[in-house]
Formats: structure tokens, sequence, C-alpha cells
């Protein structure tokens, strides 16, 4: 139970730190936010828990082939928001896009026989 809170706290510490620097910094808070600290995080727990460098490889490949559908989000919230949409209705419309954006992603994935 205390590595699992040190883990949250630690991952709760950086995406505040994240916030808090795009507060002060809009690039900054970019260029923080760009890295794959989420994925840095979950790759080092699941190194830490398991010492399984064949687990940590698989689920890196993972991560690259999800990489592309979650780049939708990105285009459709500023599309969404620069034309009056309100933050709560362009976040959840991203969302789905993003969503739609997976769906068709692994069964073009599937189609062309990449497994993932």
């Amino acid at each position: 139970m205390t590595t699992f809170l040190v883990k949250v706290l630690l991952t709760a510490l950086v995406v505040a730190g994240a916030s808090e620097l795009g507060k002060r910094s809009s690039t900054a808070g970019a260029i923080l936010a760009s890295l794959p600290l989420t994925s840095i995080l979950v790759l080092s727990w699941l190194y830490l828990d398991t010492k399984d460098a064949t687990k940590v490889s698989a689920l890196s490949t993972g991560i690259f082939w999800a990489v592309l559908p979650s780049l939708l989000f990105f285009l459709v919230l500023p599309f969404l928001l620069k034309r009056g949409w309100g933050y709560w209705p362009a976040l959840g419309a991203s969302c789905a896009a993003m969503f739609a954006g997976y769906t068709i992603y692994t069964a073009l994935l599937n189609r062309l026989g990449v497994t993932h």
C-alpha cells in the first residue's frame, strides 16, 4: 500500500507541476505536457514492480501505436474552442473524436495485421 501511495503522490506532483507551469508560460507548460511523462512514469512503475523488461517493451510498443489517434484530441479541442464552443462541450466532443479515431485506427491496424 505504501508503494501505491508513493506512486500516486509522485504522479500527482508531476501533473500538478505541469498545470502550474502552464499558468506561468503556455510554451513551457506545453513542452512539459508534451513530454511522455505519464508513459515514463507508467513504464518506470511497471519495471520497478516487475523487473520485467519484456513487459516494459510490450507496453512501450503499445503506447507507440496509441499515440497517433490521441493527437486527434489536440487538433479538435483548439479548433472547437476557437469557434466559440464552451470548454466542457469542446472537451467532450474532442474526447468523442479521439475515441472514434481510436476505433477506426484499431480496425485499420487489425486489417493490416499489426499486433499491439
